[in-house]
């Protein structure tokens, strides 16, 4: 059974794969960080449970769709699998920034979909890991602690220097799962 406290809530782009301001439309334009992959992977391994949460309004803007997206996220599972790892849910919003849903990152749904999915009673002490404001503070109202990655949109999101008072900074994922496995040894 799932822990919140051994469960690490992943965005995905700019935090598993690259990111692109025209979005990543397509599996050849979903790139993913080599590091990243294995570091998901060291978290199966230690015992952790990963998730992911991730907006994809480029569904609602018509820039690909719902098959698109599940066949990036079957090469996510294989690449994680392939390295020895596993994903145990991901969520994602195909919403528009107007289609008012609860879903849509900074709002916290999809990360109440996980919470629901893995059958836990809450994600109080569970780790959200971003690279944009909107990330951390769908986790924070659900009591996750946040993690800032520089990768994708990062660096951009630390330079603004707003709301990241509580949030833990890393070079990338790799470094963050370096930290919590050397902490919870």
């Amino acid at each position: 059974m799932p822990s919140p406290l051994k469960l690490v809530i992943l965005d995905r782009d700019g935090v598993i794969n690259h990111d692109s301001d025209d979005y990543v439309k397509s599996l050849d334009e979903w790139i993913p960080y080599p590091s990243a992959i294995a570091a998901i992977a060291r978290l199966s391994q230690a015992g952790w449970t990963v998730a992911v949460a991730t907006n994809q309004s480029g569904i609602a803007r018509g820039l690909y769709d719902e098959t698109t997206l599940a066949a990036m996220h079957r090469e996510l599972g294989r690449r994680v699998t392939a390295a020895g790892g596993e994903i145990a849910h991901i969520a994602y919003c195909p919403h528009g920034p107007d289609d008012d849903c609860d879903c849509r990152k900074p709002l916290p749904g999809l990360l109440e979909q996980i919470r629901d999915a893995l059958a836990l009673e809450s994600l109080k002490g569970s780790w959200m890991v971003g690279d944009s404001l909107r990330d951390l503070q769908a986790g924070e109202p659900l009591g996750c602690r946040p993690v800032l990655v520089r990768t994708g949109k990062g660096e951009r999101t630390l330079a603004r220097g707003e709301g990241l008072h509580h949030a833990l900074v890393f070079d990338d994922l790799a470094a963050f799962v370096d930290w919590l496995l050397q902490q919870t040894r």
